[in-house]
């Protein structure tokens, strides 16, 4: 079973964050000042995934290109509700419907 790109994605970018701050919190210092840690954390995660992660970002994003362009496919199959409509209207209309002649 293959995994979505997303949960791959999601994933890969929780662990670059996780471990950072893992590894920082091990620091006495770092304990006392977490919200730091934090901050740290999250800029060596966002490194870490600008420097390795680009082909799991490739993926999320072909994948949404491509669901964004099938569900534009579907929606150009079924015709707008205003143009039945206007058949229905314009077929009420015609005198061959109406049986005057």
């Amino acid at each position: 079973m293959k995994l979505p790109p997303v949960v791959v994605y999601t994933v890969l970018r929780l662990l670059a964050f996780l471990v950072p701050f893992g590894i920082l919190m091990l620091f006495p210092i770092m304990r006392e000042y977490y919200w730091l840690t934090a901050i740290f954390a999250a800029l060596i995660g966002f490194s870490l995934s600008l420097l390795f992660l680009r082909r799991p970002l490739a993926d999320v994003s072909a994948s949404v290109a491509a669901r964004r362009a099938a569900r534009k496919d579907r929606q150009q199959d079924t015709r707008p509700d205003e143009d039945v409509e206007d058949q229905a209207a314009d077929a009420a209309r015609s005198p061959e419907a109406s049986g005057d002649r």
